[in-house]
């Protein structure tokens, strides 16, 4: 299937090798969002906006296209057209780190809706745009010169697998409209367990890495494979089962800050959707006041439900069965398996478990026949404590103890390997092995200690 474009009313010369668009294609809609411009000859329109009618220009009080297509290349008013031609001129002019910044996620997202991304974050205002990338630009200096950390174990001073025990997220397949999947479960967040492996700095250094390395190359990817995807945008399910307002901690709210100013600032207009899944009933009340203070474009992006019958339905319209994971109504690998798999190489499983210690805390734990287990325990407790393993069945004294406690600093998280002394430095299944904390800190207050379960091949 080919497309003529004339013949739709827009000179094809006008459209540049490198993706630029002039003004009527920008207004009329006239080029469906295909590579650098050109007509989109695909059945499958994954990603692109929506073709409207052609022959006039949109004006804003004239729309009838949704919201979340407002400021979209192809809707755009006459108004809306000169501020990108502005913008345009200015990011070419400028060039350099102000370039890359408009340009965050590659040359690959074509020029019209990356500009465009921009342009509607500061709904068109030529001076607040130019403001807003000169500030995002600064923000990424650091960032850029580390090349924003393309090791995420390093970026986070632990392994990545441990992050996500403490807080479980993951990209994973993409929704119908072509944007990335992104599943994320602050109902299942653990603050303290995070203080135990990491400092703020070092997750803020992983969002740097997620959002550049993880999410933007499955973007590239995406356009690769599919070169009509014009739409770098992520659909977000948020998962609020078991969360409660004890969660919402000031150090996680202060984290969830951060990462969301990096975001709103650095990578605007990156949502495509968020289904809030789960909601709380004290979730679902303040929804409905903050819906309001929102403009429409933006709440039009954000559906909440409580009830799993109808949160499964709306996913499903939303996303392939095939993708959608099995524990959100769909057939592809369930959620909880996906991210246990991301751990380190040569691993069988992992396995956490947090404890606050007040005196004396313990936890058992299954090694199966065949694997061989390693114990790791973090914390930043600078009391410390004394750790000891047992075999559970037989109540034998503590094969050893030992002692872990917070870095001299007081506030970079210690890993401490218990099991180094033992053969091979693991303990030998099939057995059930006790491990027991014996805080050194007084009775008055508590202690927060991560013990990290490595199963190994045996």
């Amino acid at each position: 299937m080919t497309t003529d474009v004339a013949a739709q009313g827009v000179d094809a010369m006008t459209i540049k090798a490198s993706g630029s668009w002039d003004a009527e294609s920008l207004m009329h809609h006239s080029i469906l969002n295909g590579t650098n411009g050109a007509a989109d000859s695909s059945k499958s329109k994954r990603g692109t906006s929506r073709r409207l009618g052609r022959g006039k220009s949109v004006k804003a009080k004239d729309r009838t296209t949704s919201p979340a297509d407002w400021g979209t290349p192809g809707d755009l008013t006459k108004a809306e057209v000169d501020c990108f031609m502005k913008f345009r001129e200015q990011v070419e002019k400028r060039g350099g780190d102000f370039r890359d910044t408009v340009y965050c996620f590659g040359e690959e997202e074509g020029e019209a809706y990356a500009l465009c991304r921009w342009l509607r974050a500061r709904k068109f205002v030529y001076d607040d745009v130019i403001t807003m990338v000169e500030e995002a630009t600064l923000v990424r200096t650091d960032p850029k010169k580390k090349g924003f950390y393309p090791n995420p174990t390093e970026a986070l001073g632990c392994p990545e697998s441990l992050f996500h025990s403490q807080y479980p997220q993951l990209y994973t397949g993409n929704a119908k409209n072509g944007s990335i999947l992104f599943i994320s479960k602050p109902g299942l967040l653990i603050p303290d367990g995070l203080e135990c492996i990491t400092v703020q700095e070092n997750i803020l250094k992983y969002h740097w890495h997620a959002m550049i390395h993880d999410f933007g190359n499955r973007l590239r990817k995406q356009k690769e494979e599919h070169p009509e995807f014009t739409r770098f945008e992520c659909f977000c399910v948020l998962d609020l089962e078991h969360l409660t307002t004890a969660q919402l901690s000031k150090k996680a709210l202060g984290l969830i800050k951060e990462q969301s100013f990096i975001d709103s600032l650095c990578f605007p207009e990156t949502m495509s959707k968020m289904v809030i899944v789960n909601a709380p009933r004290f979730f679902s009340a303040s929804w409905m006041v903050i819906k309001g203070w929102l403009d429409a474009r933006t709440a039009n992006k954000v559906e909440v439900h409580s009830g799993r019958g109808a949160w499964e339905k709306r996913l499903r319209e939303y996303i392939d069965e095939d993708v959608l994971p099995s524990d959100y109504g769909g057939k592809a690998t369930d959620s909880n398996s996906i991210i246990q798999s991301n751990i380190a190489e040569g691993l069988v499983r992992q396995e956490t478990h947090f404890m606050h210690v007040r005196g004396h805390n313990s936890h058992t734990i299954e090694v199966k026949k065949g694997e061989c287990l390693e114990v790791l325990v973090q914390t930043r407790s600078a009391a410390g404590a004394a750790v000891s393993i047992t075999d559970a069945s037989r109540k034998e004294t503590p094969m050893e103890v030992v002692e872990v406690k917070s870095s001299e600093d007081g506030e970079t998280p210690s890993c401490i390997n218990i099991t180094k002394n033992h053969s091979r430095g693991r303990l030998m299944g099939p057995a059930h092995y006790k491990v027991k904390v014996n805080s050194h800190n007084n009775r008055l207050h508590s202690d927060s200690f991560l013990l990290v379960f490595n199963f190994y091949p045996n």
